[in-house]
């Protein structure tokens, strides 16, 4: 008994002198209690919730989306090659048709597999207490180009740079940044397995701009670039860095059920080496429902120094004459596309697209190009939402002024999953 209340005595002082430790630690120090900032601030910077974007503005919503696209062609060119690693051999770009200018060009075969047409992009919208509308956006995809010796090429790591595709802020009706054109339709493109599909009848362009949308009317002052054909240039252009006035345009779109139909107007002015000159089109487009399995896109568009905005730029804005003064160059084009849903798995695509360039030839000489055009045939199916597994036939042409003509006939596959 003596030796049990011995062992107790000893466990209530172990027990005691834990307590007091426990008490010790738990206390603040002296410091601690001098520091009001310091003892306040501590509960409540456990207690604040994890942030994504400390930096936002309060209510931010966040957004993240891409997709990943393998592309896998094989091509065959009746007047020569198409330079490796060139545009024309990722997506079909009519200005790269080759042409034999003498007439004896050799046909040409080559395969290309890629993945640089993989995107990403980040949204952040906001709703003030005021009822303003924020929103910021950015996307790009790998088709940069190389950045070292080893990149960009096939040889050992097919590395590729980031691109930037789209970075813009808009506020309520106002837009600023680099996105679309207000002069190209977007939703009417058709849906293929190649980049853009028809491209030469495409008006395409992205670049910085500032834009004003109210209702069914939008306004934009986009960034001005003159291309040149110098006099007797045979197929050479010229960049000018001299333009001052941006180009302008005007857009009216409705929709409904049926689908959607869109009017839009540019305005340019020309300027190289002292020289100024101006031009104008238009640009009528949409896509009509055929029923709940199919519906027909469309674009037609010209008018005079319409150039870089049409097909690539396909043609040039302007020609220079013998004493250095510029002359808008009129072009036209557009494709008609019909899409067909087989079932919800699979659907198809018949496209149809031509661009036509009404050049001077006293001015530009004869070894621009004056018409190409494309048509391609497609099926894409989908064994689960977001994932496209498709193939592509396509025959495309490109005469030049002095008649030459060369075509091209490729075979592409994709596979495509978004995110």
């Amino acid at each position: 008994m003596a030796q049990l209340e011995q062992e107790m005595q000893q466990m209530r002082a172990m027990l005691q002198a834990y307590r007091e430790r426990e008490a010790t630690q738990a206390a603040p120090s002296p410091a601690a209690v001098l520091d009001d900032t310091r003892v306040s601030a501590a509960p409540a910077a456990a207690a604040a919730p994890a942030v994504a974007m400390p930096g936002a503005m309060p209510g931010t919503r966040l957004s993240f989306g891409g997709f990943i696209k393998f592309d896998a062609m094989h091509t065959r060119t009746s007047d020569g090659e198409i330079a490796d690693g060139s545009p024309g051999r990722l997506f079909y770009f009519p200005g790269a048709t080759p042409v034999a200018v003498d007439g004896n060009g050799r046909s040409a075969r080559y395969s290309d597999v890629h993945a640089q047409f993989s995107r990403f992009w980040f949204g952040a919208d906001t709703t003030t207490e005021r009822g303003d509308t924020l929103k910021a956006y950015l996307e790009a995809d790998m088709y940069g180009g190389g950045s070292n010796a080893f990149a960009g090429n096939e040889v050992i790591t097919n590395t590729y740079a980031v691109t930037l595709r789209q970075a813009y802020v808009s506020w309520n009706d106002w837009l600023a940044g680099q996105t679309w054109s207000n002069f190209q339709d977007v939703a009417a493109l058709p849906d293929t397995v190649d980049f853009t599909g028809p491209s030469e009848g495409t008006i395409f362009s992205r670049q910085a701009q500032l834009r004003y949308t109210r209702g069914a009317w939008s306004f934009s002052a986009e960034n001005p670039q003159t291309t040149i054909t110098p006099q007797g240039g045979k197929g050479a252009r010229i960049n000018s860095g001299d333009d001052v006035v941006p180009d302008l345009t005007a857009r009216w779109l409705t929709r409904g059920d049926w689908g959607h139909f869109t009017a839009a107007a540019l305005l340019r002015n020309f300027r190289y080496d002292g020289h100024t000159g101006s031009g104008g089109a238009l640009s009528v487009s949409g896509r009509f429902n055929l029923g709940a399995d199919d519906d027909l896109r469309y674009m037609v568009s010209g008018g005079a120094g319409v150039g870089r905005y049409l097909g690539f730029a396909l043609g040039s804005d302007t020609v220079l004459d013998a004493r250095g003064r510029l002359h808008a160059m009129d072009g036209y084009g557009g494709f008609a596309a019909w899409r067909h849903a087989f079932s919800p798995k699979l659907r198809g695509n018949l496209v149809y697209s031509v661009a036509m360039l009404d050049n001077n030839a006293a001015l530009t000489g004869y070894e621009v190009t004056e018409k190409a055009q494309s048509v391609r045939a497609n099926l894409i199916y989908s064994p689960f939402p977001k994932l496209d597994l498709g193939v592509e036939l396509s025959h495309a042409t490109r005469r030049l002024e002095n008649g030459e003509e060369g075509d091209l006939n490729r075979v592409h596959t994709h596979v495509k999953y978004t995110f």
